[in-house]
């Protein structure tokens, strides 16, 4: 089991790229969270408990297939417990095949060796053209601003 924040997302990295993604929600505390600030339509912004969050990760591999994070850039904190992560991800998209890279920033805080708050900076633009959802996405803003 990973103990060091560094470690726990090492390790969610390695479960990441080998598509195990109930392996990595066990790396989720059973009440921890993750956020996502920048999440827009249908995306949820926010997930509690590691139930959540395995049911949030199910599908992941049918949509992204991660095939390399070939840059992580780890910033310590004045807290111990808390770092934040620079990546990248590349990979393919599953409904069209094309390739993608998509660059995130993270802010994590684990105790114990599992993950208590997972904060995901992301791109929703991005994400949602790497994985061949743009016009859902663009349809559910446009659906959204319309109300």
């Amino acid at each position: 089991m990973p103990g060091t924040p560094e470690e726990t997302f090492r390790r969610l990295l390695d479960l990441l790229l080998a598509k195990d993604m109930d392996a990595v929600a066990d790396l989720w505390a059973a009440d921890g969270t993750a956020a996502f600030p920048f999440a827009v339509g249908a995306a949820p912004r926010q997930l509690a408990g590691r139930e959540a969050i395995r049911a949030y990760l199910a599908g992941y591999p049918e949509r992204l297939d991660v095939r390399a994070v070939p840059a992580v850039t780890v910033h310590r904190t004045e807290r111990p417990d808390t770092i934040v992560v620079e990546f990248t991800a590349d990979g393919l998209t599953v409904r069209t095949g094309a390739p993608y890279r998509l660059d995130y920033i993270a802010v994590i805080t684990v105790r114990g060796g599992l993950i208590v708050h997972y904060r995901d900076y992301w791109n929703p633009l991005a994400a949602a053209s790497a994985a061949g959802q743009l016009p859902e996405l663009l349809d559910s803003l446009h659906a959204e601003a319309t109300r």
